[in-house]
């Protein structure tokens, strides 16, 4: 009896759930799709994603908020206010999802490519450039790229800066942050030095990568260096990462080089797996020890 006397006013509230419910379903559209080639990932991200996203999740949000309204202006009230109280619920934390992206990509620096070392940069075997070229692969893997010019139309002062000059000041400084989350990279991306033979740091190294699930497109004992790639769960974004094993001084050192193949920036994405990497390695070699 409610669902009839409740008319108009329920189904406008229903309207508005169901956008939002379709708004979710739209990212997760726009991202898998991406993934698995039914469209660029720039119509999938830019034009899907950022462009229309949220305008349908506005639109669930504003329907919703007229049911609710619409709901509490005479009786039966209870199911229209539940229903445009869901919309509005489900539209904010979409909204606030990409609020959230937003405010991230303007924090971080429109960098794709990050190493331990920049003064002894890791070359990408022609292996992997081959599959990045095959895969055509936007972003170039070059000793010591600089950032587009184009980057300041959103991020300005950037275009053309050297990344190892853009990176350096992203990581966490110590001597000048007391608390790491005050920088966009809370940690410091280094070069390890262990004790250990290089043969048992390359050995774990490359225990690690394929734990990871990454994809090992090259792993020479010989010469040290392990080459994989990283595919995201969403959009499938690959990236290419490069473990460099040697001896150094009587000891091993380790350095790790994760470049996107499109993308300008990459949302901290590539900084935080060497982070993460890096500290994985030290920990499992210092437990074995």
């Amino acid at each position: 009896m409610e669902n009839q006397s409740a008319g108009w006013r329920l189904k406008l509230a229903l309207a508005g759930l169901v956008l939002a419910v379709f708004a979710v379903i739209w990212f997760a559209a726009a991202a898998l799709g991406s993934k698995y080639g039914l469209w660029g990932w720039q119509f999938g991200l830019g034009t899907m994603t950022i462009t229309w996203g949220p305008r349908i999740a506005m639109l669930a949000m504003g329907v919703s908020a007229l049911g609710l309204i619409a709901g509490l202006t005479r009786a039966p009230r209870t199911q229209p206010f539940i229903l445009g109280l869901a919309g509005l619920l489900i539209g904010g934390l979409v909204l606030g999802r990409l609020a959230a992206f937003g405010a991230q990509a303007s924090r971080l620096p429109p960098i794709h490519d990050v190493q331990t070392d920049w003064s002894e940069p890791i070359q990408f075997s022609d292996t992997l450039m081959a599959i990045r070229e095959a895969d055509g692969a936007q972003n170039p893997v070059v000793d010591a790229p600089t950032i587009t010019e184009g980057a300041d139309a959103r991020w300005p002062g950037f275009g053309g800066r050297l990344v190892s000059e853009v990176q350096e000041e992203a990581e966490w400084s110590p001597e000048t942050q007391e608390d790491p989350i005050d920088a966009p990279y809370p940690y410091e991306i280094q070069p390890l030095r262990f004790d250990a033979p290089s043969g048992e740091v390359f050995n774990v190294a490359q225990s690690i990568v394929e734990q990871r699930g990454w994809e090992v497109v090259t792993a020479d004992a010989g010469s040290g260096v392990i080459e994989a790639t990283e595919t995201s769960g969403w959009f499938g974004f690959k990236d290419d990462v490069a473990i460099r094993v040697r001896d150094e001084d009587g000891r091993t050192r380790v350095d790790v080089r994760s470049v996107s193949r499109v993308g300008l920036s990459d949302l901290g994405a590539n900084a935080k797996r060497v982070d993460e990497f890096v500290k994985d390695l030290g920990q499992r070699l210092t437990d074995a020890n």
